[in-house]
């Protein structure tokens, strides 16, 4: 890791030693004010046709560097507001001050204005969307932007799933537009997951918490993910082609603006990125989805949407061989494998959402929303692998250096699976908000019904030398030979699962904003969330709080505290065992959160910048212990455990380059369990990872910012892992340590300052951009997940699975 930050410092210094060299630029400051003179915060203030810009802090105040001795255009946007262009030529070292006015327009958000000015008081932060289609990745999307935030975690670039703070991927809540999102239920490896749900062509608003959010998100443990689509106001379209697949997006709204549409429609395939992985053979992987957005203004109170989506992931795969190098350098051994069968697996979802929002009066609005989800998820495979493990020669001057002289065992095994699943979920739910002087309430609740079928066969058999495992012992003229019953190694089948259930949930929680003389400003939330549940009879009562300070120091700094009862009654996959036996008894799983951090707006080299830090302790109870393999987790359906979770999380986001935003994350995290009647006290949980760093910068040459640099850099130590009966997760079986680097260079071909001839057929581009990506800039192999194999004598091996090596990708991103 040393000399892998000391190349990327080495990298960065050379970089910007280059790009550093220019012409003195000009200065823009002002003030960014509504319609009755009150600041606007995050307000979006750039330079057309530039790359980077800066927003408005909490008194709307900005700073922008911009070039000198040539015309450009200053533009100014937010949420709900009109956008405001203004035409300005400086003079080098020039400095000009502008205060702006921003006009609400008729197709605002409903209580944007208010949810922004909560934020920073809250545990949320907000994310610029379009930092999304920047950084290089090879799932691409708002998740790639996640996985380097402060607490959250990732280990699999193929995968778009995420940890947060010591939980696992079903512990995070994921909403669009207020409909809660819901990932497939059989995926196993990364490489079938396909597309996630939000597609970033349609994000308009991101906000995140990594812990201690309020009583209006949903019952889940450890985050939230709350994305609002864009509402158009006039037609726009994008198209993104690279060598991993292809995205497009329309949006408008015709005739009186009463009506508008966004339409998004993705394809992928990373077949070109798989054929780098260990096993050889015929990959076939097709991911593609479509959805919609439909909107239309009855009138200026009342106001009608549909989401719609539609997602068909296929994975096919016909393997080949695998040749793996594992062990140490004075113990090295290969593996080889030569395949037989295939593998098919098929998801299919389907969501559709309706909701009517209605403002009877101006402080007050309320909605109602119904929604229906479907999947279909089909996993068949039958694939026989047959090996040899062999001892490498390891003597630098031997002969036959690099070559097997010695053969360790020769077998094979053979997977077999015919899974399917249908789950489908109804939901119907009101909310609320009205905002009173210095209160702002907000109530919900919400009915859900649910039905699951699903059907289970699958095993796997280990054979050595002709010999099943576990091998039949025996005694040469022995009139009774031990004949004991022949196991598979792994076996899970059940009947026909059918279950049925319904869900209810509700909220109440309240704002208060106070101001004491010359003392600062606090502001305190209070919530109450209950669920009850059916199928066990429980019900539950989440209290939820937290407060905010902020000191009238010349400095602008924030303090939060916030804390909570976070409870997450099961789903259908924690009610099932690893014999694949429904527990309809299970209760929820509980977690208490302490959270508390500081907020800090500061200027370093006179230029913006944050820096936000949380410290946070979990406390956790009745938990439902379970393994991952790759990105499949399996839980033992009992509430058997308790656990604990404490750390540190840091980011410092802001201009390290002028005009561009970039940040740095660090997390430490401790989190253990306890089970029930074990005898080890308490282990690791398996999403235990001490230590996470991660860093996104930007750069472009300042003579010609047209040239950009994007680069995402991640860090995190080993998570532990437990042998196949071998026990619980130790601190002494850890994987290796997480280690990837990306970088992308891009190139602004037309802009929008760009002006063509009126025959040109490029004049109706808005901006064309080229990118070339690096993935995997290092060639670091990181281990997802090991295979095990046993010879006959009992020895176990573990190969590991390696993620992606180094790989190219070009994308070609236009918008009209």
């Amino acid at each position: 890791m040393r000399i892998l930050l000391r190349t990327l410092l080495t990298a960065s210094i050379c970089i910007s030693s280059l790009f550093l060299s220019g012409q003195e630029k000009a200065k823009v400051t002002g003030k960014i004010l509504n319609a009755i003179n009150q600041p606007i915060e995050f307000a979006n203030i750039s330079v057309l046709g530039y790359p980077g810009g800066t927003i408005s802090d909490s008194k709307g105040n900005f700073r922008l560097a911009v070039p000198s001795g040539k015309r450009f255009i200053l533009t100014v946007s937010f949420i709900g507001y009109r956008r405001e262009s203004l035409s300005m030529k400086l003079t080098p070292g020039e400095t000009r001050e502008i205060n702006l006015i921003l006009q609400q327009v008729a197709t605002e958000l409903e209580n944007v204005e208010i949810i922004d000015r909560q934020v920073r008081n809250t545990n949320l932060i907000r994310l610029d969307p379009k930092i999304a289609t920047k950084i290089p990745t090879i799932s691409g999307g708002i998740e790639e932007m996640l996985k380097t935030m402060p607490g959250v975690s990732s280990t699999n670039e193929l995968s778009s799933q995420y940890s947060v703070r010591g939980g696992n991927y079903d512990e995070n809540l994921v909403y669009v537009n207020d409909i809660e999102i819901y990932r497939p239920f059989l995926i196993r490896a990364s490489q079938q997951e396909g597309l996630s749900f939000v597609n970033s062509a349609l994000v308009s608003s991101i906000l995140f918490s990594a812990g201690g959010f309020e009583a209006k998100y949903g019952d889940k443990m450890s985050s939230v993910l709350d994305i609002q689509y864009k509402r158009p106001v006039s037609f726009g379209a994008s198209v993104n082609l690279s060598l991993l697949g292809a995205q497009a997006h329309v949006e408008g709204s015709p005739g009186n603006k009463r009506f508008g549409y966004l339409v998004g429609a993705r394809y992928k395939t990373n077949k070109y990125i798989l054929k780098g992985l260990q096993t050889k053979g015929a990959y076939e992987p097709n991911f593609g989805d479509v959805q919609t957005l439909f909107l239309y203004d009855v009138n200026p109170k009342l106001k009608i949407s549909f989401l719609g989506n539609y997602s068909l992931n296929s994975y096919k795969l016909v393997p080949e061989d695998r040749e793996t190098n594992f062990g140490t350098i004075n113990e090295a051994y290969r593996l080889k494998i030569f395949f037989e069968g295939q593998e098919i697996d098929r998801y299919e979802t389907m969501m559709g959402a309706l909701s009517v929002n209605y403002r009877p009066m101006k402080d007050l609005n309320l909605k109602f929303i119904t929604s229906a989800f479907q999947t279909y998820e089909t996993e068949t495979y039958d694939l026989l692998g047959q090996y040899w493990i062999g001892r490498l020669e390891t003597g630098m001057g031997e002969e036959q250096f690099g070559d097997v002289v010695e053969v360790q065992g020769v077998g094979s095994y053979l997977d077999h699976a015919r899974n399917s699943l249908q789950a489908s979920v109804f939901t119907f739910q009101h909310k609320g908000a009205r905002e009173r002087d210095n209160q702002y309430l907000q109530w919900g609740v919400k009915y859900q019904y649910e039905v699951i079928n699903d059907q289970l066969s699958e095993w796997e058999l280990i054979d050595s030398a002709g010999f099943s495992i576990p091998s039949v012992p025996f005694s040469v003229g022995s009139p009774n030979p031990r004949n004991p019953e022949f196991d598979l190694f792994y076996s899970l089948k059940s009947d026909d699962i059918n279950i049925s259930s319904s869900r209810f949930t509700g909220f109440v929680q309240n704002a208060w904003r106070f101001f004491p003389a010359e003392k600062g400003r606090l502001n305190t939330t209070l919530g109450l969330r209950y669920n009850y549940w059916d199928m066990n009879g429980q019900f539950l009562v989440s209290p939820r709080g937290s407060i905010s300070y902020k000191p009238m120091w010349e400095s602008d700094v924030l303090f939060r505290v916030s804390a909570g009862y976070y409870y997450q009654p099961p789903f259908y996959k924690e009610m099932r065992d690893l014999q694949g036996n429904i527990n309809k008894n299970i209760k929820a799983q509980k977690s208490i959160h302490f959270v508390a951090g500081l907020d800090w707006n500061l200027k370093m080299w006179d230029r913006p910048f944050k820096f936000i830090t949380e410290a946070y302790y979990k406390y956790m109870d009745d938990l439902i212990p379970y393994i991952i393999d790759n990105v499949r987790i399996r839980y033992l359906a009992d509430n058997s455990a308790q656990g604990f979770a404490y750390g540190l999380d840091m980011k410092l986001n802001g201009e390290f380059i002028n005009g561009v935003e970039s940040w740095a994350s660090l997390s430490l995290l401790r989190t253990a369990e306890k089970i029930e009647g074990s005898r080890e006290g308490y282990t690791p949980r398996p999403t235990d990872q001490l230590l996470n760093f991660a860093l996104f910068f930007q750069d472009y040459i300042p003579n010609n910012p047209s040239y950009s640099m994007y680069l995402k850099l991640l860090y995190g130590t080993g998570l532990p892992f437990a042998q196949p009966g071998g026990g619980s997760f130790s601190d002494d079986n850890r994987f290796p340590s997480y280690k990837r680097v990306d970088i992308g260079f891009s190139k602004q071909i037309i802009s929008e300052a760009s002006s063509f001839k009126s025959k040109n057929p490029l004049k109706y581009f808005k901006e064309l951009w080229i990118n070339l990506e690096v993935l995997n800039l290092f060639q670091i192999r990181n281990t997802i997940s090991y295979l095990w194999i046993k010879d006959v004598n009992g020895r176990q091996y573990g190969i590991p699975n390696y993620l992606t090596p180094r790989q190219l990708n070009v994308k070609l991103m236009a918008s009209f």
